[in-house]
């Protein structure tokens, strides 16, 4: 009898065991489990991820659930992938795949690469300059009420060598065009050079070939921008600063209103109503890919794709997640409206193609 008992006993447990196992969700179950040692992940990145990797809740979730605290240097996406030492460095953070083709023609190896967030390329200006470019016809408002850009209009204005105030119609000094970043270090400038080749080669993709007569365009067009930052974090934060004058339309990433306005929430009314977010057509999707150089990165590659953790970089940083089967909420975003769609994507030339586009504006 006593056996019998004891066996029903056991057997109970063993059953109890058995349901709480098939209720477990083995994933949140896996990413709760802190590794044992602290692991420092040494990178360089992009500066448009400089408040995300500042944020503490994000570092939080790095330390707290994965153990892992980051040394990390920003740099220009191109620079970082084609001449930086990157020696004793876990991971390059670059803001395009066309560095990893950079970074893979100059010989790394890289263990893996994981898309980990997306934002497409877009044009910040003031209102004015906004107006004034509707009103030229390179500009249109949309049903959805958001801003596109006719990029082959831009790029003809530009070749025309239109005048902002002759030619726009406002009251700007100097030639029109579109200020941006080194297109030699910085991703968001590369793109904008993509962009413009592509739209001066009448819509098509250029490659090597046709870059004997793009590149004098190209040439001319960035040498007259006179000084250019290296960062996009670095040219917004003068734009800002510096006003309309300086600098009346940049190059930038969706996500950089995005985060300004959430750290700023207090002068997020008058921001709305001086600056526009103006979405070029077509434009060009900048992938974020961590390119992992050792086991440590490849750890981090993990921790990043946190449910929570790719909540917060798209609520509070704006970076659309890169991860299938993933879907941005838009309703948590409460300080900023973004199109749920961008439907006007081009892909950037070759790497090839952008290598020699590269030499060739140095």
């Amino acid at each position: 009898m006593k056996r019998s008992l004891i066996g029903l006993v056991a057997l109970a447990v063993v059953a109890l065991i058995a349901v709480a196992v098939s209720t477990l969700d083995l994933g949140n179950l896996r990413r709760s489990v802190v590794p044992t040692e602290a692991q420092v992940v040494t990178l360089y990145y992009g500066g448009e991820k400089s408040a995300l990797l500042d944020d503490p809740a994000i570092t939080d979730i790095l330390r707290d659930r994965y153990n892992i605290t980051l040394d990390a240097i920003r740099a220009g996406s191109v620079e970082m992938a084609k001449t930086l030492d990157v020696t004793g460095k876990d991971c390059l953070w670059p803001s395009s795949t066309v560095a990893v083709d950079l970074a893979r023609a100059r010989g790394l190896r890289p263990l893996s690469v994981d898309t980990i967030f997306t934002s497409p390329i877009v044009f910040y200006a003031w209102n004015e300059v906004a107006d004034a470019m509707v009103s030229a016809g390179l500009v249109r408002r949309a049903d959805d009420g958001f801003l596109y850009a006719d990029v082959q209009a831009v790029a003809a204005k530009i070749q025309e060598g239109a005048k902002w105030r002759e030619d726009i119609g406002i009251n700007l000094y100097g030639s029109f065009g579109i200020f941006s970043t080194d297109p030699v270090k910085s991703n968001s400038g590369l793109i904008w050079a993509g962009l413009l080749a592509t739209a001066m080669n009448e819509g098509s993709l250029p490659v090597v070939a046709d870059l004997s007569v793009l590149l004098p365009q190209l040439q001319n067009t960035f040498a007259s921008m006179g000084y250019m930052e290296s960062s996009s974090g670095d040219i917004f934060e003068n734009f800002l600063k510096q006003g309309m004058g300086a600098r009346p339309i940049i190059v930038g990433y969706e996500n950089q209103m995005v985060e300004f306005i959430n750290a700023n929430a207090a002068s997020a009314p008058m921001i709305r109503d001086r600056i526009t977010m103006i979405y070029p057509e077509p434009t060009v999707f900048a992938s974020h890919p961590l390119i992992s150089l050792t086991p440590a990165c490849t750890k981090l590659a993990e921790a990043l794709q946190d449910p929570e953790l790719q909540g917060l970089a798209w609520s509070d940083h704006g970076f659309r997640t890169g991860l299938a089967g993933v879907v941005n909420d838009h309703e948590s975003m409460m300080n900023a409206t973004l199109p749920e769609t961008i439907n006007q994507v081009v892909p950037m030339p070759t790497a090839a193609t952008v290598e020699a586009m590269v030499a060739g504006l140095q």
